[in-house]
């Protein structure tokens, strides 16, 4: 198994194959989310306190938030799966 980056902003990468979603934090329920993974301990903040654009939950329950937005995000993710299928 290939381990596949994704860049989410000021130089912080994470792994692709651990994703399950990126979403925005506007909705009730997300904000929920990041709440409560504040308080487990389980929360990555990479947004270097500019707003929160994106929240990525990964499958071990973390969850981070990026700056950028989750389109971007998500663009990114699947021109590196593209490129790793080329290979």
């Amino acid at each position: 198994m290939d381990i596949k980056l994704i860049n989410i902003g000021f130089g912080n990468i994470i792994s692709a194959n651990r994703v399950i979603a990126i979403v925005s934090p506007e909705s009730a329920p997300i904000k929920r989310v990041i709440t409560d993974a504040r308080d487990r301990g389980e929360l990555i903040d990479a947004t270097y306190g500019r707003r929160t654009r994106a929240v990525v939950v990964m499958d071990s329950g973390h969850i981070i938030l990026s700056a950028i937005q989750p389109e971007t995000v998500a663009h990114r993710f699947v021109v590196n799966k593209e490129m790793a299928g080329d290979a």
